[in-house]
């Protein structure tokens, strides 16, 4: 009796697996494989999921935390740098640079140590113009005037006098002192250098007045 439910183009087991292995040699089954992007981004899907789930709620609240506070810090040490710096390099200039029109180094107490060496060897003229030195130097190194280079003796008196709201006079005469002994070559004197003396020590006990 002749079966006809049987396909006579069946293969047996042993066909059917070896056609199998032939159509998986195919190169299309190879394209359709998942690439390392592909692995990668499944991942980078979870853990964005997971971050929304409930579980992870707590978790994200304080990893948020965290990073909230380390913006933060870095952001105070980046305006220290970029504030405290400038800052530190302003001081720095107001010890040394030029100073009424000439390069000076020195600091207001070496200025004044000059100038009295000066007086004491009886060079006015000297002392004089090292003790007005002191007397600017000293102004700039409290912060009480900044003045533009090349600043005269008059606009450093005037800048002072503003700032501390009192010894105009003082200071304007000091200034013209120096003006008539370092450019007009007057004679100075034991009298005058008193005078200015008195002056730089007046200067130096003021305090900035609180307007300014």
């Amino acid at each position: 009796m002749i079966r006809f439910d049987l396909d006579p183009y069946a293969p047996d087991g042993d066909e059917a697996r070896r056609w199998a292995e032939q159509e998986l040699q195919n190169p299309r089954y190879a394209d359709a494989k998942p690439t390392w992007f592909d692995y990668l981004a499944e991942d980078v899907a979870e853990f964005i999921s997971d971050l929304f789930s409930p579980e992870a709620g707590e978790q994200v609240g304080s990893t948020a935390l965290v990073i909230v506070i380390i913006v933060v810090v870095a952001a105070l040490i980046t305006v220290l740098i970029l504030w405290g710096r400038p800052r530190t390099s302003r001081r720095v200039k107001r010890r040394g640079g030029e100073l009424l029109g000439e390069r000076d180094d020195r600091s207001a107490a070496q200025l004044r140590a000059d100038a009295d060496r000066s007086a004491r060897e009886g060079d006015w003229d000297a002392a004089i113009i090292r003790r007005f030195r002191a007397l600017a130097r000293g102004l700039l190194e409290r912060d009480i005037v900044d003045p533009t280079p090349g600043a005269t003796a008059q606009a450093i008196a005037r800048a002072a006098a503003a700032a501390l709201g009192a010894h105009g006079d003082e200071l304007a005469s000091a200034a013209r002192l120096f003006d008539e002994v370092r450019y007009l070559r007057h004679p100075a004197s034991e009298q005058t250098y008193r005078e200015l003396v008195a002056t730089d020590e007046l200067i130096s006990r003021a305090r900035q007045a609180v307007a300014a």
